[in-house]
């Protein structure tokens, strides 16, 4: 059995130390708002927070999120909050699949720059895919975000 704590909750989970995390959170804990995306952490679909870096779940070991604070989609900290509602209000999603990488990736960039310009937003979020193409709504949402996050 192994600790992670998501979300700020302890999670138990009988895991082999190299199984995929993405798996452990949406298979063994029920967390299913982290996609699976392409599976080779190219794409961003599956990107959750470990100690406050964005990485991808895909390829990040079960023996690697032990001990560390994992934040996924679901967690509650005030970028990720702002850039739900701001995502809402801008009506980002279309599929919706890569989305709560996107937010993820986002939140990091938020949590180390109060007011980022559109190439740091752009250069944030470029390793996330967005097949449906939302990228013009994506920057305003994230600037919008910028202006709750002042208001909250």
């Amino acid at each position: 059995m192994q600790t992670l704590t998501i979300n700020g909750q302890d999670y138990q989970v009988d895991a082999p130390d190299e199984m995929p995390l993405l798996w452990a959170i949406r298979d063994l804990i029920g967390l299913t708002g982290t996609k699976f995306g392409c599976g080779v952490a190219q794409c961003g679909a599956c990107s959750i927070m470990i100690d406050g870096t964005v990485v991808r779940s895909c390829s990040t070991l079960v023996s690697q999120g032990v001990g560390k604070k994992i934040t996924t989609i679901e967690g509650t900290s005030d970028s990720i909050l702002a850039l739900r509602q701001a995502w809402r209000d801008n009506n980002v999603p279309q599929c919706g699949y890569c989305q709560s990488g996107q937010i993820i990736s986002a939140a990091e960039l938020l949590d180390t720059n109060e007011n980022p310009t559109d190439e740091d937003i752009d250069n944030a979020m470029s390793g996330n895919i967005c097949r449906c193409g939302t990228y013009v709504r994506i920057r305003k949402a994230i600037h919008d975000a910028v202006e709750l996050k002042k208001q909250a």
